[in-house]
């Protein structure tokens, strides 16, 4: 009786057909996956999106894993990354603290649900569903008083939710300009009231859009350009394909948009100039994440290295290597009075840096950069969560959501 054959599914990138420059970025990124620049905490699993743990500002993220988790890492406990929250069996996209007490953590998973968990139990807690595909962005507002969960998906929708009852308030669309693919959103604070919850979207079309929401309905921010009376302006448009990051400049005075751009690109849209550019920095390659401190403009993205920039003249002033794939988020750590300490960024590569934001600190770096990279045979270890061939394609097609237009 003959042994039947059995199939044997390989995650080897080698075993499959790689063209020769797939095959080439395969083989750097392998030479380069040894390096400790950033002191590296290594996860297995890619990471697709982090934000500040509250509860320790100066020292921990919690970051959003395509195995289908969010894991707190702590840069004072490196070893301890048992700290997990489980739900999703699809990978997670993104992730955000909210709710009552500030004391819930809400997590986008490509089973266009989002999931929650007390902060501090893990208790699983509401799960919500509406979304037709991935959900991409998640942030948390309040309204009237009460806690209120607005998600971004795929399927080129904004939902609001109540947190606590888990309602659908509203859904947001674009009707006349074609929205496609949320790429990220962010509450503006500046000029939002206890009322209205004023939102900014970005998304895989270069068009950023502002938001009205209130308990009874909401409204697509349209005003009339300054120099063309008679003629409205339904977007903000600055960047020539899609935008992937929002931050807000709360350490601002004027409390500037920064944005981040496909189009190799970031900029700070200046408020009191209606949102137009005032200072633009070429990253040169797909600008994945940016983070602002009041000496440094940061850029990271599709070509791995993190570029700091003088935000007075506006020069380069390092690039600094580490990351051996795209950099999928920048997040600032702060300390008790709220002051940029440190950088922390994260990557598909599966890593969680930390980079110092003081000059000496960077100086230091750029010499030891400038050393030869000593030899290292990287420990195996088998990913956690992997993908199949489908969803690692489907990842790839979820990292290039520009190539819609």
């Amino acid at each position: 009786m003959s042994t039947p054959a059995v199939k044997m599914q390989s995650s080897d990138p080698g075993h499959f057909f790689e063209t020769d420059a797939e095959q080439a970025t395969r083989q750097r990124r392998a030479a380069k996956s040894g390096n400790i620049y950033g002191s590296p905490i290594i996860l297995k699993s890619k990471i697709l999106a982090a934000v500040l743990d509250p509860r320790s500002p100066s020292s921990a993220v919690l970051v959003a894993e395509s195995a289908g988790a969010v894991r707190r890492v702590d840069f004072n406990d490196p070893e301890n990354t048992k700290t997990v929250y489980r739900g999703s069996t699809t990978p997670v996209s993104c992730v955000t603290v909210g709710g009552p007490n500030n004391g819930t953590v809400f997590a986008g998973a490509w089973d266009k649900s989002v999931w929650s968990w007390d902060l501090s139990s893990k208790t699983p807690g509401k799960k919500y569903a509406g979304h037709a595909d991935f959900v991409k962005a998640v942030v948390c507002a309040k309204l009237e008083g009460k806690d209120i969960l607005i998600s971004g998906g795929a399927d080129k929708k904004i939902i609001v939710w109540d947190v606590v009852s888990g309602a659908r308030l509203h859904t947001l669309k674009d009707d006349v300009l074609n929205m496609l693919s949320i790429q990220d959103l962010v509450v503006d604070h500046a000029a939002s009231t206890e009322n209205e919850i004023s939102l900014i979207s970005a998304s895989s079309d270069p068009h950023i859009r502002r938001w009205k929401i209130r308990t009874d309905g909401w409204e697509q921010v349209v005003e009339e350009l300054p120099n063309a009376p008679g003629t409205e302006r339904r977007t903000i448009l600055e960047h020539e394909t899609t935008v992937y990051k929002l931050v807000l400049d709360h350490d601002g005075d004027e409390v500037d948009l920064w944005t981040s751009s496909g189009d190799g690109t970031a900029k700070c849209l200046s408020r009191i100039k209606n949102f137009t550019c005032e200072d633009s920095f070429h990253h040169g390659d797909h600008v994945r994440a940016v983070a602002v401190t009041d000496q440094w403009v940061i850029t990271a993205g599709r070509d791995e290295d993190i570029k700091f920039w003088d935000r007075v003249t506006g020069k380069l002033y390092c690039s600094l290597l580490g990351h051996y794939d795209e950099v999928t988020e920048l997040v600032l750590l702060r300390d008790a009075s709220g002051s940029a300490e440190k950088l922390c960024s994260v990557s598909i590569d599966g890593t969680v840096r930390v980079w110092p934001l003081d000059k000496p600190g960077l100086n230091a770096l750029v010499e030891e950069q400038k050393k030869p990279v000593a030899e290292e045979k990287k420990e195996e270890t088998k990913p956690e969560g992997l993908l199949s061939a489908e969803e690692e394609a489907e990842l790839a097609a979820l990292m290039e959501d520009d190539d819609e237009l």
